[in-house]
C-alpha cells in the first residue's frame, strides 16, 4: 500500500492492518468477553495509531525501540521500569522440549517427506534433535519447535 516508504513503516503497516486484528486484539476481546469483563487496548486508539504512523521511522526504532513512547513516559514512570529488559512468556513445555513433545517433534521432522523436502539442513536438524534444549532463539524460544511448526504446516497443507 502507498505511504509506507521504509522497511520499518512497511512492517508496522502489516502489523496494524493484519497481525493486530487477528491476534492480540481478538484475544483480549475473546478472553474478557468470556469472563464478563470490559478491557481496553489504549495504545490502539485510532488517533494514537495515526499519530504514531506519522512519526519518522528513525524515531520509532531509536535507542532500541519505542523511543517516543519511552521519552513521553519518563515524567510519570521510573526509568527502572521503562529501561528494564523486555519480558517474555514462553510456554515452558515448548521451550524445553522433552517427553511427548520431543516424540511429536521427532515424528514431524523425521518423516521421509520432511527430509525429502530439503527445507532444513539434515545435519542441523539432527544437531537440534540431539540437544533439544540447547538451541534457543534470541527471544528465548526453541529453534527446534519453530522448525517443527513450519514443517508441520507444510505437511498439513499437503505441500
Amino acid at each position: 500500500q502507498p505511504g509506507a516508504q521504509t522497511g520499518i513503516d512497511k512492517a508496522l503497516r502489516l502489523d496494524t492492518t493484519v497481525m493486530l486484528v487477528d491476534d492480540p486484539v481478538k484475544r483480549v476481546d475473546n478472553m474478557t468477553m468470556a469472563w464478563g469483563l470490559e478491557a481496553r487496548v489504549p495504545f490502539l486508539d485510532h488517533e494514537l495509531v495515526e499519530l504514531a504512523a506519522r512519526i519518522p521511522a528513525e524515531h520509532k526504532i531509536r535507542d532500541g525501540g519505542k523511543y517516543v513512547l519511552k521519552e513521553a513516559a519518563r515524567r510519570l514512570i521510573p526509568a527502572a521500569v521503562i529501561d528494564r529488559p523486555k519480558g517474555y512468556f514462553p510456554v515452558p513445555a515448548l521451550k524445553f522440549i522433552r517427553g511427548a513433545y520431543l516424540d511429536f517433534v521427532r515424528d514431524v521432522l523425521l518423516q521421509p517427506r520432511a527430509r525429502q523436502r530439503g527445507l532444513f539442513r539434515t545435519g542441523y536438524v539432527d544437531t537440534l534433535l540431539a540437544e533439544p534444549e540447547s538451541h534457543i532463539t534470541p527471544l528465548r524460544g526453541s529453534k527446534l519447535w519453530q522448525i517443527t511448526l513450519l514443517e508441520l504446516w507444510f505437511q498439513q497443507h499437503g505441500l
